[in-house]
């Protein structure tokens, strides 16, 4: 009897020994392994509980939801698109075509059925429909679209007065407040994920161009044109992009502001197209670097290096080296806060400009005016040519060049042409505005060149074929 329990206590002792070498040795290698074979870590909580935070601190997600649900709405869009040809298809010069699906989702936000999606969404639409979460179905109309904030307004037509949602202050929505996203990307009626406001005034194109809310509330594809909306479920964006090397969900996801929303879908209501006001500076968002280039001691705010003639900042007294810290009530640490915020506003707006001047804090109250310029890639930035301008170059007509900027610009150097010269025709259409610039660009065939009629410094007339 005692050997048997002398061999039993052998046999356990040498097991423990044995899953505590496994332990200690082996499966620690196997998990370093595992995990190397990752470029991003995934991070588990340390502890579990069935309560979730919000519940704990008594946040209650139902009643946004419950205001939300309904107001959101499945996006189909067919386009067509071309199919690879083959050899036969060549041979007999065919360019075969076939329907492509695309979906997304959309946010109603009146109760005769206007609609606020993404551009993305709808883009190239040959029939477009909608499809709201008690799965009653609708063909939509495009009314107007913003590609530059990736906003579309659509329209679809009900008996029944529908439910939506109202829109929130996206200016006065903070850092660390919850939200809900609520899309409808699979038509299965829509799905609600909750976050956080982990950032704002986010700018994904690296050209700050853009003032993306950023959450960690989960979207996925699918749910581009959904809501971003708060805890009283108001509308305080419209979620637009993930950033993934996968395609799904990693943690973060931004959206379009609805202030921003909100703008250009009432510009499009009441001018047909988006009303830009400018400010008219020039410059950059300040930080370490920036700021000891320039010997200055600040490293926040946007740094102005030039102001455009013949513009509210011009008449307002802003000047080359001011710093601008506040618009209104909104604090401006870099470039896209500024971009953001103009974003909301209209030409003839008055804005309040808290700017710094010798380390003085001054305000100016600077009116926003129409953006009379533009920019031809190939050449660079053109603007409304004033009668002086003309009558200087003895022409009835014209633009103004005022930056060589474009892939031509070295060449039009050594052409003699200079900033302050004036185009009198594009593709052999004569030109008097800006506008005229942007509708003989726009409606140009793809596959037509792009040629220019110009009068440099010496009154001499060239024309230049350039693309």
């Amino acid at each position: 009897m005692k050997k048997i329990a002398t061999l039993v206590l052998v046999s356990v002792l040498g097991g423990a020994i044995t899953l505590g070498t496994y332990k200690t040795f082996i499966e620690k290698e196997e998990t370093i392994a595992k995990t190397e074979q990752f470029s991003l870590p995934t991070f588990q909580p340390v502890n579990y509980t069935n309560t979730s935070l919000a519940a704990a601190e008594g946040i209650d997600f139902t009643n946004a939801a419950e205001k939300t649900l309904d107001a959101v709405v499945h996006v189909k869009n067919i386009t067509i698109s071309t199919v690879q040809p083959t050899l036969q298809d060549l041979f007999r010069g065919r360019v075969q075509q076939r329907p492509q699906l695309g979906t997304g989702s959309g946010v109603i936000i009146s109760p005769d059925g206007y609609i606020v999606t993404n551009y993305h969404v709808i883009k190239g639409s040959q029939d477009l429909s909608v499809t709201l979460n008690d799965n009653k179905t609708f063909k939509a109309d495009i009314v107007g679209v913003d590609e530059k904030t990736d906003i579309a307004l659509l329209k679809i037509e009900s008996d029944d007065q529908l439910p939506y949602t109202t829109f929130g202050d996206s200016d006065h929505a903070k850092i660390g407040e919850w939200v809900l996203a609520v899309g409808n990307p699979f038509n299965l009626t829509s799905t609600v994920t909750a976050g956080i406001i982990s950032a704002k005034s986010r700018d994904l194109s690296g050209r700050s161009n853009q003032s993306f809310i950023q959450t960690d509330a989960a979207v996925n594809p699918g749910n581009s044109g959904g809501a971003l909306v708060n805890t009283n479920g108001e509308l305080i964006g419209i979620n637009t992009a993930i950033t993934s090397q996968t395609g799904s969900y990693i943690g973060y996801s931004f959206a379009v502001p609805s202030n921003i929303a909100r703008k250009v879908i009432e510009d499009i209501m009441e001018f047909g197209n988006v009303q830009n006001g400018i400010l008219g500076v020039v410059g950059g968002s300040l930080n370490s670097a920036y700021a000891e280039k320039l010997g200055i001691g600040e490293t926040e705010g946007f740094y102005i290096d030039e102001v455009e003639e013949d513009t509210g900042a011009e008449i307002a007294g802003l000047k080359s080296g001011d710093i601008i810290k506040k618009i209104d009530d909104i604090e401006i640490t870099k470039l896209s806060d500024l971009k953001g915020y103009l974003d909301t506003k209209r030409p003839n707006d008055n804005i309040n400009v808290y700017f710094l001047r010798n380390g003085v804090q001054k305000l100016a109250t600077v009116k926003l005016l129409k953006n009379n310029t533009y920019t031809i890639p190939s050449i660079g930035i053109i603007k409304n040519a004033k009668p002086k301008d003309l009558k200087k170059y003895d022409v009835k007509n014209g633009v103004k060049i005022t930056r060589l900027s474009g892939r031509y610009a070295k060449y039009f150097a050594l052409e003699g042409i200079e900033e302050g010269n004036i185009i009198t025709a594009i593709n052999n259409i004569k030109v008097n505005s800006v506008e005229d610039v942007q509708e003989v660009i726009k409606n140009r065939d793809m596959y037509q060149p792009l040629s220019i009629q110009l009068v440099d410094s010496n009154g001499q007339t060239k024309r230049y074929g350039l693309e």
